[in-house]
């Protein structure tokens, strides 16, 4: 006799349907980053649901950042870490340690897919011309190699997609001189999303997505109308970290992809229960002309 565990299993897959079906095919960013990075467990999770969204159709690509495996490193070596509002200021040193990490953990990511029987090619924003920078000052301080993205070359990402690679990118770029600037993560995945005009971008982050009232973990919204999160942006609801992520995720809408998702990477396969599940499992940013799935 079939046990209701068994039956339950089924209708999971069942539920996933209609998702597997839109998506086929599709491009999809996932910014990984967080807390999500130092758990070797939870890593392997994500790893596993990118995996898998891989291997029924989809076609992902992984943007990664590393700020505090960089921090670790920075404290090893015996450097003293300095920020000007909330960025590191980057010296030639930092950078040149900083370029040396994330091509650590990027190539550890790659291991990972490949272990799940996924081919996969680590590359930075540095090669093929990916990611071309300029330099980017905090409030008119100079921070040294930070850039912010000018312009995107995706052809290299096509051609991986297109040969059955899993792309895993990490965020330093060149800019007109070939100098090496560190990217933010979420600034280099929202400007890959739009170049390759992909379906969904999703954020893993430290938090369970955007709240009506950031004290009140009951007001969670699972699904924002670009119009709603201005709203909420003007009325000052939005603050700290979330408010150039929620930026990020309407820029992106704009111009032209469809659903930016905000996940708790700190929950097991949050990304398959966003994407594959009726209930989700953070915070959907579309545009309007997308149908909300949820509270209908």
């Amino acid at each position: 006799m079939v046990s209701q565990k068994h039956l339950d299993k089924a209708e999971v897959l069942i539920e996933a349907l209609p998702y597997i079906r839109r998506f086929n095919r599709k491009i999809i960013v996932i910014k990984y980053g967080g807390s999500a990075m130092l758990d070797e467990e939870l890593k392997r999770k994500v790893i596993e649901d990118v995996v898998l969204l891989k291997l029924v159709g989809f076609k992902p690509i992984i943007v990664h950042g590393g700020g505090k495996e960089i921090s670790r490193w920075v404290e090893k070596v015996g450097m003293e870490p300095r920020f000007v509002n909330g960025l590191r200021v980057t010296d030639e040193d930092t950078m040149e340690l900083a370029e040396m990490v994330l091509g650590k953990v990027n190539k550890e990511l790659v291991s990972i897919v490949q272990s799940l029987g996924v081919k996969a090619v680590g590359i930075s924003g540095k090669d093929s011309g990916l990611l071309s920078v300029r330099k980017k000052n905090s409030g008119g301080e100079d921070i040294g190699f930070v850039g912010e993205v000018k312009e995107v070359n995706p052809k290299i990402l096509y051609d991986l997609l297109e040969k059955d690679f899993l792309p895993i990118v990490f965020p330093v770029g060149l800019d007109d001189e070939f100098h090496t600037y560190n990217i933010n993560a979420d600034d280099a995945a929202c400007a890959i999303a739009k170049s390759v005009n992909a379906e969904k971008l999703a954020f893993l982050t430290d938090i369970d997505g955007v709240y009506a009232d950031p004290k009140d973990p009951e007001t969670l919204i699972a699904e924002l109308y670009v119009s709603e999160a201005e709203q909420l942006i003007k009325e000052g609801s939005i603050g700290g970290g979330m408010l150039p992520k929620l930026n990020n995720c309407i820029d992106a809408i704009r111009h032209g992809v469809s659903r930016v998702h905000i996940l708790d990477g700190r929950i097991p396969h949050s990304v398959l229960l966003e994407i594959f599940t009726d209930k989700g499992a953070g915070t959907a940013i579309l545009c309007e002309r997308e149908a909300k799935y949820y509270n209908e």
